[in-house]
């Protein structure tokens, strides 16, 4: 097991995570944000991308424990963003799909 502290959402988390324990799953498992999604788990579809000291990453790919003293934001740290929050609108009002990957094409 490896001591982690870590900044989620702007909240100071720590926890002991085993050594192999992908960022996702710490992300969903640990911390209850199931925003997070996992779709591919090679680091090709995305679904997983969070943000970690401001650049996008896949948290599929990488360990929770190389994420000791990082600041990672998932999506449920944008709520209060405004474009966000406008996009989520739209994305409701309009019945938008992420990515349309399950669309069926006419």
């Amino acid at each position: 097991m490896t001591a982690i502290r870590l900044q989620v959402n702007g909240a100071v988390v720590a926890d002991d995570v085993p050594a192999r324990l992908s960022l996702a799953d710490f992300l969903r498992e640990r911390c209850n944000l199931t925003g997070t999604h996992l779709g591919c788990e090679h680091g090709v579809c995305g679904a997983c991308t969070i943000l970690v000291d401001g650049e996008p990453a896949r948290s599929c790919l990488m360990l929770a424990a190389a994420c000791d003293e990082r600041d990672v934001m998932t999506i449920e740290g944008f709520v209060d963003d405004a474009v966000m929050q406008a996009l989520r609108r739209n994305f409701h009002q309009h019945h938008a799909l992420q990515c349309g990957y399950c669309t069926p094409q006419c």
